[in-house]
C-alpha cells in the first residue's frame, strides 16, 4: 500500500519535532515529505509536492492556518488542524477538516485522527475509481473497463465479459477466454456503472449477464447459459419477461 504523503506546517519547532516523532514512531503509513514554519511557505510546498494530508497549525504569525482557503483555490488534500485551543475546532470543520489535534498531542487522539484520515482517503479513492470507470464506459472511442484486482488494475474489453457474479462484498467476473477475475467491488457497483451499457442486464440479485453472450434461456429452471456453456447464470422469475424483451 502506498504511504500517505504528509506536510507539516507549524511555527513552533518543538511542536513539529513532537508530531514528527509521534508519526514516525507510531505508524509506518505516513511519509513526511515537507515541513514549513508559516502558511505562505507551506502553501508553496503543497503546490510543489502535492500531499495527501496537511497537519496545519491554527495560530501562526501573519496568517492563521484556517486562512489557507484564501491561498489555494481548490483544496484537493485532507487537513488535520493542530491547535492549543479547543475553540478553533469550529474553524477546522468549516473547512471540512478530517480532525483537529489539541496540543500537547496525545498518542491516542493522533491514532483516532489517522484512522479518520485513512477512512476518508479510502472513500475518495473509491469515488475516483468509480468516476474513472464511468468515464471509460461513456467514452465511445473506448470499450474497456479498469478493474481493481489484488492491489493492481487490470484493463479488459467489455465485449469479453460474459457475466458478473456476486461473491459477498466481492464480485467474480467471467471472461470469454474461460478465465475468472475476483475484484473487491460488489455487484451493485457494477450494476450502477454498467447501467448505461445496453449489453449488460441484472438477471438476479447475484448475477449480471452480457446479453451478447446468451446461448440459452431456460425459463423452467430459471437458468441462462452463456458463451457455449461457459457460464450458467441464475434469473429471477420476475426478470424473465424483461430479458426476453432485451434479447429481442
Amino acid at each position: 500500500m502506498a504511504k500517505i504523503r504528509a506536510i507539516l506546517i507549524d511555527d513552533e519547532q518543538g511542536a513539529i519535532s513532537v508530531l514528527t516523532n509521534l508519526l514516525q514512531r507510531d505508524t509506518q503509513e505516513i511519509e513526511i515529505i515537507g515541513i514549513a514554519s508559516n502558511l505562505k511557505d507551506g502553501v508553496a510546498k503543497i503546490e510543489e509536492l502535492k500531499p495527501n494530508v496537511v497537519f496545519l497549525d491554527v495560530q501562526m504569525p501573519n496568517y492563521a492556518g484556517y486562512e489557507i482557503a484564501s491561498f489555494i483555490e481548490e483544496i484537493e488534500f485532507e487537513i488535520i488542524f493542530v491547535t492549543a485551543y479547543n475553540q478553533f475546532a469550529i474553524k477546522a470543520f468549516e473547512l471540512n477538516a478530517v480532525d483537529y489535534l489539541v496540543k500537547p498531542i496525545g498518542r491516542e487522539k493522533l491514532a483516532l485522527a489517522l484512522q479518520k484520515l485513512k477512512d476518508k482517503l479510502n472513500q475518495k479513492k473509491a469515488l475516483i475509481d468509480y468516476k474513472d470507470l464511468l468515464k471509460i464506459i461513456k467514452d465511445k472511442e473506448h470499450k474497456q473497463i479498469v478493474l481493481p484486482e489484488l492491489g493492481n488494475r487490470r484493463v479488459i474489453s467489455l465485449d469479453t465479459i460474459v457475466a458478473i457474479k456476486a461473491d459477498g462484498a466481492y464480485s467474480i467476473i467471467y471472461i470469454i477466454n474461460k478465465s475468472k477475475i475476483t475484484t473487491s467491488k460488489n455487484l451493485k457497483y457494477f450494476e450502477d456503472v454498467l447501467s448505461i451499457s445496453p449489453s449488460f442486464f441484472r438477471t438476479h440479485r447475484g448475477w449480471i449477464v452480457n446479453l451478447n453472450h446468451i446461448e440459452l434461456l431456460n425459463k423452467t429452471e430459471q437458468i441462462i447459459t452463456l458463451a457455449n456453456g461457459l457460464v450458467e447464470a441464475k434469473i429471477s422469475r420476475s426478470k424473465i419477461t424483461d430479458i426476453e424483451e432485451a434479447i429481442k
